[in-house]
């Protein structure tokens, strides 16, 4: 027994190493930063509204009046008044005659490098401000830290730091 158990020390160490096999495994490991600095720009939309014409009445006769063709493409309608006398005198009437000249489209107005030097005045104009830059800023450095710094109206900053590990 002596002799097996001299056998099996000398040769352990041996044994040992083909018992454990080697561990494979693939290991990935991914960093991925960013930051985003934004600053809204400034936007118009208008609207350009026609012209309109309207009457009604009682106890009214009329020569209408009505729209008059415009000059032009770029020019809007223009009124032509009625002649209006009561039907009989000294009875009730009722009378309304309503007009809304529409919008002219302005000359010389141009867009030059993404700016209008100034609006059309349309019937309908909704304008938004353009953000202010201020001192918005960031960055990322090598090891992960973040530096964000706010900036004026109409400004956002974003930053993002990933580490992803993967063992298979």
């Amino acid at each position: 027994m002596d002799s097996i158990w001299m056998v099996m020390k000398k040769f352990l160490p041996f044994i040992m190493l083909l018992m454990a096999a080697p561990a494979h495994a693939d290991l990935t490991h991914k960093i991925s930063t960013s930051v985003q600095l934004t600053v809204d720009a400034a936007a118009s939309q208008a609207t350009r509204l026609g012209s309109s014409y309207s009457v009604s009445g009682s106890n009214v006769s009329a020569t209408l009046g009505g729209l008059t063709a415009p000059a032009s493409a770029t020019d809007a309608a223009t009124m032509n008044s009625g002649t209006y006398t009561q039907t009989t005198a000294g009875s009730a009437f009722s009378f309304t005659e309503t007009f809304n000249q529409g919008d002219a489209i302005p000359t010389g107005t141009t867009v030059s490098s993404g700016v209008a030097p100034s609006l059309p005045a349309f019937g309908s104009v909704t304008t938004t401000a353009g953000g202010v830059a201020g001192s918005l800023a960031g960055s990322i450095d090598s090891a992960g830290t973040m530096s964000l710094t706010a900036g004026g109206a109409g400004t956002s900053a974003t930053g993002q730091f990933v580490s992803e590990i993967t063992v298979r």
